[in-house]
């Protein structure tokens, strides 16, 4: 998959904390919002993040899903596939994310969706919502995908470029 002309990506992350914000168990987690979340707002190629109040700790956390004060969304808007990859895998980010179990429950459905905006539109939770409704319900497609799908998508490409060269 190419990314179209004149667009960036958006993805969304929902997740279910353990436990209230101000609780000792995700207390680590808490504390590190503020750091994680600056770094990606200085990577190459960050374009924009869903905010909260603002308050330091909390970062995204207030923007709750359903009224679940424990139910935390992540909505950003990078550049490309490659700038988010950057940070999600190649930063202090990684440890946090592998160690996720420690902090949220294991969601029985699907929790995390990308997909393309047009340059300078900002996703409102509610339409990041509607697209993980949209993967969750028809599976990945163009209008909202994960990771292996995309990934199968660029190898598909290349493929696909190489084969017309030949």
């Amino acid at each position: 998959m190419k990314q179209p002309d004149g667009h960036h990506l958006a993805e969304l992350n929902v997740g279910r904390l353990i436990a209230d914000t101000d609780d000792p168990r995700v207390a680590e987690f808490m504390a590190a919002l503020d750091r994680v979340n600056g770094l990606g707002k200085r990577m190459p190629g960050f374009v924009w993040m869903m905010e909260g109040s603002g308050e330091p700790g909390t970062g995204n956390t207030e923007a709750k899903i359903g009224g679940d004060p424990r139910h935390v969304a992540n909505l950003t808007v990078w550049e490309d596939v490659e700038t988010l990859e950057q940070f999600v895998w190649n930063t202090v980010h990684r440890q946090f994310y592998e160690r996720r179990q420690e902090w949220f429950e294991v969601l029985g459905e699907m929790h995390f969706v990308m997909w393309w905006v047009p340059v300078g539109h900002r996703p409102t939770l509610d339409e990041a919502l509607e697209r993980l409704e949209r993967r969750r319900l028809d599976g990945d497609s163009d209008e909202a995908f994960g990771w292996d799908w995309l990934h199968a998508a660029r190898l598909h490409l290349v493929r696909s470029c190489r084969e017309a060269a030949e």
